[in-house]
């Protein structure tokens, strides 16, 4: 039975994700800093901290004894901080770096042992249209979603004679909780009401709305299937056409 791990796995696209490949009949270990998100999706979890290496490797163990070696991972941990470059600080960009791209790398590597002796697995990472482009006021976050790029390019001609694709989600704004965070700031710091805020940031998407959570979940169940078996090293805009 193949078993994956998603982090972020509490809310929004990880525990869609999760969620999708359960009912696919895979075995999956959901994993994040809180419980109490963990524990209400119903599946087995891990507490830990994916800037935490250590952590991450003894969270493995423990998922790889109750439901086997792992064969996939979906990196979905992540955060975003909006502040404008002037006022940024070495501290707030190592913060957006060490969840937002450490964490993919500590993630993946843990997992690589496993994979290596399968014969094969998928390593996934959810990154973002900021993965593309840049935006302004989140230099940070920007930097280390472009990392996660280059990470997975290396990794996946690096890992492919093993067997192991390597691939790169890049959504739009998701209907999530951090895009909600997002327009709570916006509101906050302009006095642009609930509305505006989220026109301004789908004005980009092409279809004018936001990208639902179960497009990304069933794009990454597709990237475990035979069909996906030649894409490695991709990312894939999903962003109803903006990049």
């Amino acid at each position: 039975m193949s078993h994956v791990v998603v982090t972020g796995g509490g809310s929004g696209v990880g525990a869609a994700t999760a969620h999708a490949f359960a009912e696919a009949g895979w075995q999956v270990t959901i994993m994040g800093r809180r419980e109490k998100p963990l524990s209400e999706q119903g599946l087995a979890y891990q507490i830990c901290d994916v800037t935490d290496a250590d952590a991450v490797r003894a969270a493995y163990e423990e998922a790889r004894v109750a439901r086997g070696p792992i064969t996939c991972v979906i990196a979905n941990a992540g955060a975003a901080d909006s502040v404008p470059f002037a006022k940024m600080t070495a501290d707030s960009l190592h913060a957006m770096l060490d969840v937002n791209l450490a964490g993919v790398f500590n993630c993946w590597q843990a997992a690589l042992p496993d994979m290596k002796e399968a014969g094969g697995g998928q390593m996934i990472a959810v990154a973002s249209t900021a993965s593309l482009k840049g935006y302004p006021y989140v230099a940070g976050y920007c930097a280390a979603k472009h990392g996660v790029l280059g990470l997975t390019r290396a990794l996946a001609l690096e890992l492919a004679p093993a067997g192991i694709t390597v691939n790169a989600i890049c959504p739009g704004f998701l209907d999530t909780p951090m895009t909600e965070r997002s327009i709570a700031n916006i509101t906050d710091k302009t006095g642009m009401d609930a509305q505006a805020a989220l026109k301004q940031l789908t004005k980009n998407n092409p279809q004018k709305r936001l990208v639902e959570v179960d497009e990304v979940a069933g794009t990454a169940l597709w990237l475990t299937t035979p069909a996906a078996r030649s894409v490695n090293g991709h990312a894939l805009s999903l962003s109803g056409g903006e990049i």
